[in-house]
C-alpha cells in the first residue's frame, strides 16, 4: 500500500485533550484555552516571502549554490511558527537544501540540518507527518510546519543553502514571531543537529535474535549510535529517527542510553529496545502518529527491510542536564547490525554551544541503494553454494 493511501484519524480524546486545552504547566493550573484570555505583552510580527511589489510572485527563487536569507531579526523575540513549501526539479531537494539558524549574533549555527529531515521527512521523500512541535501537511506532504519556540535576546538569522545542482524554483515561507522588549536568561536557545552513520556489525556478523549463535553483552555503550553530544546546561526535547534496514530481520533491538553530565554505564536513562523508546511494542510495522511519538513512515517490503521513520518528543518532561548530555542508541542488540541511521535531535541549552561537526557534503547525504528481490535471490545463491549447491529449500542448516 502506498503511504499516501493511508488514512489516519487521531483519537478524539487525544486531539481535544492535547491540542485544545489540556496541556498543563508545572502548577497544573494553566491550559492553552485558559491562557488565551490573558493580554499579551509582545508585538506580533511576521517575515514571509510575499511579493514586495504587491503582485502575486510570493516566493523566492534560490539558484544552485546560493544561500538565501529568510529572516534577519533585530532585538529580542521568540519565533513561534515556521511554514515552508518548496518547488524544485531535484527529487532530493529535502536532503540537498540546508536549513540554518543563528541566535544572538553567534557565528556557529544552533540549527543545521537538511530541511526535510528537520521538519519530519526522511530520504528526500514527501509524506504527511503529525506531531505537536512538527507537522507536514497536505497537499501530498508539501507543507512543512514547525511550532518549536525559538527565543533570542539580541537578534536572529535564518538561512537556506541550496546545495542542489538545480535551482529552487519556488520557496514560499512564513516566519511568525513575537517581538519582546527583553528576553531573560531563564529561556534556553533552541538547537537541532543532523547526524548520519552507516553502522558496522560485530566481527561475528549480524547476529540479531541470536540467529547465528550466542550474542554478547553491551556493558559500556561505546559502540552505540550517537544522535546528540551536548556540552552545557539544557534539556533535550526530542528526536526524529530515520532508519533504512538492508535486512528483513528486525532492526530495533537496540537500547537507548542517555549519559547525563559525564556519567558512565549504566546511564541514568537506559531503555529496553528501539520500539520501546518510541513508545510502541513488539516490532511494529504500521503508521501511527500521536502528538508526542509515533511512526510516520514504515517500510513496505519483506519483514523490516527498508525505510522507517520513528519520532519521540519529550514534551511533558524534557531530559535535563547541567553539564553535558550524550544521547545514544544501539544499532541492534550490542550493536550487531548494519543500518543506515539518520537522526535530527532537538534541545534547548544555555549558550555558547559546542560547535557541530562539519555538515557532510551532499554526496554523503544521498540514500543508500534499495535492497529488493534480486539482491535477496543473490543471497540465496551464495547460501546454496555454501551448502554444496544441491537440492535445497531454504531452511536447511549445516
Amino acid at each position: 500500500m502506498r503511504l499516501r493511501k493511508w488514512i489516519f484519524i487521531m483519537p478524539v480524546s487525544i486531539l481535544t485533550g492535547t491540542l485544545f486545552g489540556f496541556i498543563q504547566d508545572s502548577d497544573q493550573s494553566v491550559t492553552i484555552l485558559n491562557n488565551l484570555a490573558h493580554f499579551k505583552q509582545y508585538r506580533s510580527k511576521r517575515i514571509s516571502s510575499y511579493d514586495r511589489s504587491g503582485k502575486n510572485a510570493d516566493r523566492l527563487v534560490i539558484k544552485s549554490g546560493e544561500t538565501a536569507e529568510l529572516a534577519r531579526i533585530e532585538g529580542a523575540g521568540i519565533i513561534k511558527h515556521i511554514w515552508v513549501t518548496i518547488s524544485s526539479q531535484d527529487p532530493m531537494l529535502r536532503r540537498n537544501g540546508i536549513l540554518r539558524m543563528y541566535w544572538d549574533g553567534e557565528q556557529e549555527p544552533s540549527v543545521e540540518s537538511p530541511i526535510g529531515d528537520f521538519f519530519g521527512q526522511g530520504w528526500g521523500e514527501k509524506y504527511n507527518f503529525i506531531s505537536l512541535p512538527l507537522a507536514v501537511a497536505p497537499k501530498d506532504g508539501n507543507a512543512l510546519n514547525c511550532y518549536f519556540s525559538m527565543p533570542f535576546s539580541n537578534g536572529a538569522l535564518i538561512t537556506v543553502e541550496n546545495q542542489s545542482e538545480k535551482q529552487i524554483d519556488a520557496f514560499y515561507y512564513y516566519i511568525d514571531y513575537e517581538e519582546h522588549d527583553t528576553i531573560g536568561p531563564e529561556l534556553g536557545r533552541f538547537h537541532a543537529f543532523w547526524s548520519r552513520e552507516l553502522t558496522e556489525p560485530l566481527p561475528d556478523g549480524e547476529n540479531e535474535w541470536s540467529i547465528l549463535g550466542p550474542q554478547g553483552a553491551n556493558t559500556d555503550g561505546t559502540g552505540n549510535y550517537v544522535f546528540a553530544d551536548i556540552e552545557g546546561k539544557g534539556h533535550f526535547v526530542g528526536v526524529n529517527y530515520y532508519v533504512d534496514s538492508p535486512s528483513p530481520v528486525w532492526y530495533g533491538e537496540g537500547d537507548d542510553m542517555f549519559f547525563i553530565d559525564g556519567e558512565k554505564w549504566p546511564s541514568s536513562l537506559h531503555g529496553t529496545g528501539t520500539e520501546d523508546f518510541f513508545n510502541s511494542s513488539w516490532c511494529p510495522k504500521e503508521i501511527y502518529m500521536h502528538p508526542y511519538f509515533g511512526y510516520a513512515r514504515v517500510n513496505e517490503q519483506i519483514g523490516w527491510l527498508g525505510r522507517t521513520h520513528c519520532y519521540n518528543f519529550f514534551l511533558e518532561s524534557p531530559i535535563a542536564f547541567e553539564k553535558s548530555l550524550k544521547a545514544t542508541i544501539e544499532h541492534g542488540h550490542n550493536n550487531c547490525l548494519t543500518l543506515d541511521l539518520v537522526t535530527v535531535a532537538y534541545w534547548y541549552q544555555k549558550e555558547p554551544h559546542k560547535p557541530f561537526p562539519e555538515m557532510r557534503p551532499k554526496e554523503e547525504r544521498q540514500n543508500m541503494p534499495a535492497i529488493g528481490p534480486v539482491e535477496m535471490h543473490r543471497w540465496r545463491d551464495v547460501w546454496r553454494q555454501a551448502h554444496g549447491n544441491k537440492k535445497l529449500w531454504g531452511n536447511e542448516r549445516k
